[in-house]
């Protein structure tokens, strides 16, 4: 199966809803490509390690999470930047970037296919429009241990959590929200949650997290933003028929 660049960006803009978001970079369609598309690879990041992969697979698109052309970052195509964009202008790859929709989509984002991998089913009244507009928020069947909280997080995500301690409270209510999103702790205290994850932490978030006794847990930016390109990629697979192929690119952070 085949699709025209146009009808399949209409599609992807009608599934993510990205005008319902002011967003750090441009969603759809960011680098021309070939008009019609049979072969995607999806991934978080554009990096060249991914653009080669998507050259090797003879790609139409790369359809990923992290996109270009950032919300404040310098203009001249120069450095790595010139050479992403030239290789995908090489090959005549489509670059197609969704960065809040995607980790907000009930089903297919970040946030929903993290919750569903770890067993936590999102609060009913959360699931429309999430703990902040983002996150979501979970009450666990049992109240479970910070320690055995990092430990759950550590084997499913495949990467030690690092797990800023509330010492002998337990964990009924936990929100998350992936990637760089420290500074909705703010908001899980406001929300009365006993813990919090995302993907990254600051410096001061440790005084937050310790200061208001709730347990928070830095599971890696990386780590918790690979589940939605990936579930995008299978929906795309079978609601259109499109060869679409999910390649991750190891990152630490």
């Amino acid at each position: 199966m085949a699709i025209e660049r146009k009808e399949l960006i209409t599609y992807l803009d009608q599934l993510l809803q990205p005008h319902q978001f002011n967003d750090y970079a441009p969603n759809g369609l960011q680098i021309e490509g070939a008009q019609t598309i049979q072969r995607i690879v999806a991934g978080v990041t554009a990096s060249q390690a991914l653009i080669d992969e998507a050259i090797a697979y003879g790609a139409d698109a790369l359809l990923v999470h992290h996109g270009y052309f950032w919300r404040n970052e310098t203009y001249p195509l120069v450095g790595i930047k010139k050479q992403r964009i030239k290789s995908l202008m090489a090959h005549d790859i489509n670059l197609i970037a969704y960065h809040l929709p995607l980790d907000c989509h009930p089903e297919l984002g970040n946030n929903a296919q993290l919750g569903k991998l770890m067993g936590w089913v999102p609060d009913a009244h959360m699931q429309s429009s999430g703990v902040t507009g983002l996150g979501l928020c979970a009450t666990l069947k049992e109240p479970i241990t910070g320690a055995h909280m990092q430990q759950h997080i550590s084997k499913v995500l495949g990467r030690e959590a690092l797990h800023i301690d509330s010492p002998l409270k337990p964990i009924k209510r936990i929100g998350w929200c992936t990637g760089g999103a420290q500074g909705m702790i703010e908001k899980a205290i406001e929300l009365g949650l006993d813990a919090y994850v995302s993907g990254e932490i600051s410096e001061s978030t440790v005084h937050v997290a310790r200061e208001n006794n709730v347990h928070y847990f830095a599971a890696g930016h990386h780590a918790t933003e690979r589940y939605g390109a990936r579930a995008l990629a299978a929906h795309l697979q079978q609601e259109l028929g499109l060869e679409c192929e999910f390649v991750d690119i190891p990152s630490p952070a």
